[in-house]
């Protein structure tokens, strides 16, 4: 998928802002604060409707501004063209339109235009806590299987439904009349998300260990696990995932009535990274963890070219400040190869990136952003 153009009104330090993108290549240079971000942010509120910077959407609106508007004119195998817009105002909420249609639902804009995103909180996938990690694995399978994300939502809306039970009857006897349908709707959505989480880490551990080579640190092996309650021969099939949900939730209702929320399922599962059988979050140096948290999204890109017929969009945020020479020389060495397709590249310092940008035409550019605005830029890349 190609962003040919994009439009931001009312959005952080843009008042009113528009530019045109190729479809390699674009640098986005200025000094820290000049918008550059806001301009990745807005993407990434076009592909997932939302921002990677903040749950809370009025924290986007520029100071004074009523709403905020965002536009985006794609290019794709698929649908040769497809423009988005998303709309956000204090009392009207967020709205998203497709050619000009409403959509019902935001989440209905999820793997529409598929995207990776690279920032310098990546480092929580392997320094944070579990949490993270599943945000990383629901975004990917949600862009993937447009299903998985209907099986998210019923998921949270039946963990919900329990957990209010749960806090309602805390002081009281448990009564299993109530509790087993709770327990069988949250086990049927459950074990389909098990089982997918379990298939999908086949295949994505392939793809790690091939983004791991891309980054020449092959002499480790790195390994994921999916680690929860359920053993490891039930995640074969929804079928048994499903029937291990259901045991490991009775056995923990008592618990979960004394805590008041479900300790079990796949809200609470971990994703467990390994270099040589050593556990990444423990015992891996400052290095490790950086080059573990790039071949995850690497990984991620190749997972979801292999599965979709649209190529992700890539961003980066300023991410190159935290490489030394030799990781921004194989990302940009990656960057340029032809099947990558389109990236949106941020930097504060151009000219160390400049420099190792290929001769490719109109493929790549470089744009200037200063105080919210697009700044023309004489250089060629």
């Amino acid at each position: 998928m190609i962003l040919r153009s994009l439009c931001l009104r009312g959005m952080r330090a843009h008042a009113d802002t528009t530019l045109t993108l190729a479809p390699g290549i674009n640098l986005l240079y200025g000094p820290n604060g000049a918008g550059k971000t806001n301009i990745l942010e807005a993407i990434h509120y076009l592909c997932l409707s939302k921002s990677f910077l903040t749950s809370v959407d009025r924290y986007v609106l520029q100071r004074s501004q009523p709403f905020f508007e965002v536009e985006g004119k794609f290019e794709g195998s698929l649908r040769r063209e497809v423009e988005i817009r998303i709309a956000f105002a204090v009392r009207q909420g967020k709205r998203m339109f497709i050619n000009g249609a409403p959509l019902d639902r935001l989440a209905d804009i999820v793997g529409v235009v598929p995207i990776v995103l690279f920032a310098p909180s990546d480092q929580n996938l392997t320094y944070g806590g579990p949490e993270e990690r599943r945000k990383f694995l629901n975004s990917m399978l949600s862009q993937a299987r447009p299903a998985h994300l209907e099986d998210l939502i019923g998921y949270r809306r039946a963990l919900r439904q329990r957990n209010e039970y749960l806090v309602r009857n805390r002081m009281n006897p448990l009564d299993m009349d109530m509790i087993k349908p709770l327990n069988a709707v949250l086990a049927r959505i459950g074990g389909r998300i098990v089982a997918l989480r379990a298939a999908f880490l086949q295949k994505f551990s392939e793809e790690l260990k091939r983004a791991w080579q891309q980054l020449g640190e092959a002499i480790e092996e790195p390994a994921i696990t999916y680690q929860g309650p359920i053993p490891e021969e039930k995640h074969s099939s929804a079928e048994e995932a499903e029937k291990a949900l259901i045991s490991a939730l009775g056995e923990a209702a008592s618990r979960d009535r004394e805590l008041g929320r479900t300790t079990v399922g796949p809200h609470r599962d971990e994703l467990v990274f390994k270099l040589n059988g050593q556990l990444v979050r423990r015992f891996a140096s400052t290095g490790q963890h950086r080059s573990f948290a790039i071949a995850l999204k690497l990984a991620q890109y190749y997972y979801l070219d292999s599965r979709l017929e649209e190529k992700p969009i890539l961003l980066l945020d300023d991410v190159f400040d935290s490489l030394d020479q030799e990781r921004t020389d194989v990302i940009l060495d990656w960057l340029q190869d032809a099947p990558t397709g389109q990236s949106i590249v941020t930097v504060a310092d151009a000219d160390r990136i400049r420099s190792r940008i290929a001769q490719k035409g109109a493929s790549n550019q470089c744009i200037q952003v200063l105080h919210g605005e697009i700044i023309p830029d004489p250089s060629e890349v």
